[in-house]
């Protein structure tokens, strides 16, 4: 026979110690499975008796069943990962970054998950340690190259994965952008104004980043996918157009950052013969080359043209607008969470998709 709620003098539990199922319902004097039901199965139960359960699970301080029990329970941990090959900042200070962030979020959203950070940190000790430790169901990553060792702890997980602007392995989905394409309309774009002098500033291009000028011997050893693609595009547009990409000068920068593209434009722009356009693998290296030339005393457009890559927010706002390539990066993350998902949910997640790009035209590019 049950217990009178009513007859005996409830107690809260010390503040030391998580309250229990039992405890809850030896209060209100029903079953353990009773109170179960009260928080994953409401509709076995009725309105009042609900009402009973929580309020003596208040008194007792009992917070609900234990997420890390349940998850172990369900074998699911509740969470879509999202690896990138770099620290943990670059997530929030990139815009790119963000926006790709915002669409995976989505998808997280769509399917009641929550989302987890890995960031990688290549050519440090413990390197993978992050991938392997994390409690996810699933990784989407973000623009790690094929060569980096995260991709093996990410395989040695055996959970589903979707790679994102990197070319997929067998049996692992994809998706990314037409980089290539992006990148050749930009060069032509400068070839059509006139233009015969280049410079190009580039991302990292190996595991092990440099900064400065790299040979064509270092340009070809790049092992990031939208790298490669992006000068391929760069050198075909330049080549066609009659210019010698032996004399395009490529600049290496080892992060992502306006304060890199700003460096690289300080040594391009001192060479000779001075560059009359500089194309850019972000717009992030773009804003720090604009800083340079405007540090130099130079004029944009009329003395050096600049292109970007990304068409991130702060490219419409910069003055003169910046000219770049645009990419659908909340698209990307969307449909990157989305795929993942449907494997979590057993299902299909389709063909590896490439999804277009385009030149936006703005006030940072002119005749020579």
């Amino acid at each position: 026979m049950g217990v009178n709620p009513e007859s005996k003098k409830s107690k809260k539990v010390g503040s030391g110690r998580r309250a229990t199922l039992k405890e809850v319902a030896a209060e209100v004097g029903v079953s353990v499975a009773t109170v179960s039901n009260a928080y994953n199965r409401p509709d076995q139960l009725s309105e009042e008796l609900r009402v009973r359960i929580f309020e003596a699970a208040k008194r007792l301080g009992y917070s609900g069943p234990d997420p890390l029990g349940r998850s172990l329970r369900k074998r699911r941990a509740g969470a879509i990962g999202v690896l990138y090959a770099d620290r943990l900042s670059y997530a929030f200070t990139d815009p790119a970054a963000v926006m790709f962030l915002e669409g995976v979020s989505f998808a997280a959203e769509e399917a009641g998950l929550g989302l987890f950070l890995v960031p990688g940190g290549s050519g440090t000790s413990g390197v993978g340690e992050g991938v392997l430790s994390a409690s996810v169901d699933g990784f989407v990553v973000y623009c790690v190259s094929a060569a980096d060792p995260l991709i093996g702890a990410v395989i040695e997980r055996r959970l589903p994965v979707v790679l994102v602007d990197d070319p997929s392995r067998e049996s692992v989905t994809s998706i990314g952008i037409d980089d290539e394409g992006g990148a050749s309309a930009a060069a032509e774009h400068l070839a059509g104004l006139g233009h015969r002098s280049f410079a190009v500033v580039s991302f990292k291009l190996t595991l092990e980043p440099d900064r400065g000028l790299a040979d064509h011997a270092r340009q070809e050893s790049a092992n990031n996918e939208d790298t490669r693609s992006r000068l391929r595009g760069y050198k075909t547009a330049i080549e066609a157009a009659g210019a010698s990409w032996e004399d395009v000068p490529v600049y290496e920068c080892p992060e992502n950052t306006p304060e890199e593209g700003k460096a690289a434009a300080e040594v391009l722009l001192g060479r000779e013969p001075r560059p009359t356009a500089i194309l850019t693998l972000s717009d992030q290296l773009a804003f720090g080359v604009m800083e340079a030339a405007r540090g130099l005393g130079l004029s944009i457009p009329g003395d050096l043209s600049i292109v970007g890559f990304d068409d991130v927010s702060e490219a419409a706002r910069t003055t003169p607008p910046l000219t770049t390539v645009y990419q659908p990066h909340v698209e990307k993350g969307l449909k990157a969470g989305r795929k993942l998902i449907a494997q979590l949910e057993g299902e299909d997640p389709g063909e590896p998709e490439l999804l277009p790009t385009r030149l936006v035209v703005r006030g940072s590019t002119a005749s020579p």
